[in-house]
């Protein structure tokens, strides 16, 4: 068996996230179909995390088995044919039969867009806010982050995690024009709903509603009610997932094998 790592983008707007689901369509699903139908057999995909309904990604990953090598190139090119519009592959790398795409992911990059102004193009994509936060107090909010690991206080209720600590590395929120912001955030995983709770929250500072230090306490009573309301799922993009060097098959070793 020969393990691939696949690298998909989809707009999540007509699914019900990335995850199989009873009564709703999937990311995973169509995928799942896709490669089943060109490799003529059922083919399992796992991928790096789950994003909820509705929820983007500008780059996803998710790993599955072949019985013999592939031409990754021709195979991205059938998958893109089969695939919706708005799912598509960037491409497929060889790995070591180890490898896994959600266990082995040493960071995830998830961005939020925020936009003050009204516009019929982005409003699939964007959070739109009726009043304009102050970003400078939230960003010194954000800063915060880095002093826990434990954020129970944005996490979903009753998951099956078994921890809910988490090492945040970057978050920021940043200028993208006159009426746009985008809050990035990176970490070594995410919990469920963690993202948009976090942004709910530091937008309830940004609004007055909530000091700095009240932002600390939050974090530190690990209880999901004295956070913000989740912001809709809508304007979250996951953009990256990062592994180790070592994982993946070089093309010399590809062709060979």
């Amino acid at each position: 068996m020969q393990r691939y790592f696949i690298y998909l983008a989809y707009d999540g707007t007509a699914y019900h996230g990335w995850q199989i689901q009873p009564n709703g369509a999937s990311v995973q699903e169509c995928l799942m179909k896709a490669l089943s139908t060109l490799l003529r057999r059922e083919v399992e995909v796992v991928g790096a995390g789950r994003t909820d309904a509705g929820v983007h990604a500008s780059l996803m990953v998710a790993h599955f088995d072949s019985d013999s090598p592939l031409d990754t190139v021709f195979m991205t090119d059938k998958l893109n044919r089969l695939l919706p519009p708005d799912i598509s592959v960037y491409r497929l790398r060889a790995v070591i039969p180890e490898a896994h795409a959600r266990f082995d992911a040493t960071a995830r990059m998830y961005k939020y867009y925020v936009t003050t102004a009204k516009s019929p193009f982005n409003r699939q994509y964007r959070c739109r806010l009726f009043q304009t936060p102050d970003f400078e107090r939230m960003n010194e909010a954000a800063r915060t982050l880095f002093d826990y690991t434990d954020f129970t206080s944005f996490s979903k209720l009753h998951t099956d995690v078994k921890t809910n600590n988490c090492k945040i590395m970057y978050a920021s929120w940043t200028r993208v024009d006159d009426v746009t912001w985008v809050f990035t955030i990176q970490a070594d995983r995410f919990l469920r709903n963690m993202v948009r709770a976090i942004v709910g929250t530091l937008l309830e500072v940004g609004r007055g509603k909530l000091s700095v230090e009240g932002f600390r306490r939050v974090i530190e009573q690990k209880n999901r009610c004295r956070a913000g309301t989740s912001v809709p799922g809508n304007a979250l993009f996951l953009v990256d997932v990062a592994y180790p060097e070592g994982l993946f098959l070089n093309e010399e070793r590809e062709m060979k094998d």
